[in-house]
């Protein structure tokens, strides 16, 4: 997994500062950005993103269901970012009634919090989007 967060308390894998408030990375401005848009360039920043909060339980199982699964998901840890409350609060605008936390996307592409994520790997639908992605080769 590859963590984007200012300190990293525990050790699940490579970690990363956390994208500066104001500044570029990878070539695209955030400061002064709609947190709803910087949501939107962050999801579209790797095959699959998860925002989480570090100490939600939720969030570990989905984290834990796609390590399993041999996928190396971006997670941003919001509780770990100073500007992750507004990313928070542009989370519950997106999915409307559902738990800000965790919310994953695939592809750039919302897929959803814990419930539509495990529905769709029940049902089958979630290994080819993560192929299409190219989160997973096989």
């Amino acid at each position: 997994m590859h963590y984007h967060q200012e300190a990293a308390a525990e050790s699940w894998g490579y970690y990363a500062a956390a994208p500066p408030a104001a500044g570029v990375r990878h070539g695209i401005s955030m400061g002064g950005a709609d947190p709803l848009e910087r949501v939107v360039r962050l999801a579209s920043g790797s095959a699959v993103v998860i925002f989480s909060m570090s100490t939600c339980c939720m969030c570990h199982a989905v984290k834990r269901l796609f390590c399993g699964m041999g996928v190396n998901p971006t997670v941003y840890e919001l509780d770990q970012d100073p500007r992750g409350k507004e990313i928070e609060r542009a989370l519950i605008r997106l999915l409307g009634n559902s738990p800000p936390v965790p919310v994953v996307f695939i592809g750039g592409k919302l897929v959803g919090a814990m419930d539509r994520v495990m529905a769709s790997h029940i049902n089958g639908t979630l290994v080819p989007l993560l192929k299409e992605a190219g989160a997973l080769w096989l």
